[in-house]
This record gives structure tokens, sequence and C-alpha cells, in this order.
């Protein structure tokens, strides 16, 4: 990667300073959102686990290598 220049630097600087101005107030968005959307619905009916616990986990396609085996056993 090529040595950035004077200017690039400068111009990198200014943005992380911004980002760090920025920062509290961009928590605070988050926070009171959360909380928003916690009062107004506070259980998630679209939520869905990514596998259902009462599901055997998946078995490995015939022909499939040991690696393949044990990464769908996880």
């Amino acid at each position: 990667m090529p040595r950035l220049t004077p200017d690039q630097l400068r111009r990198r600087d200014q943005i992380e300073s911004l980002i760090r101005i920025a920062q509290p107030v961009l928590n605070l968005v988050l926070r009171v959102g959360d909380r928003v959307s916690r009062v107004i619905e506070p259980e998630d009916r679209d939520y869905y686990p990514p596998r259902s616990p009462n599901l055997p986990p998946p078995t490995a396609p015939e022909g499939a290598d040991a690696a393949a085996r044990a990464k769908l056993a996880r």
C-alpha cells in the first residue's frame, strides 16, 4: 500500500476527529432508538432462532469429506 500524502493524512485526521466528536451523540441516538423500540413492541414477534433446538443438526451430504462433516456438527 503506498504511503499517504500529507493532504490525505490531514483529511484522515479531520474525519477521525469528527467521528470522535460525534460518537457520544450517535451512542445516544442508538440507546434512545433501542428503548423506543422496546416500549413500542417489547416482544419481537418476527425473531426466528437460527435453528430450532428440537431439530437434530443437519447431516453432511453423501461423499462429503470429514472436515465438512465436522463443520456441520458444530
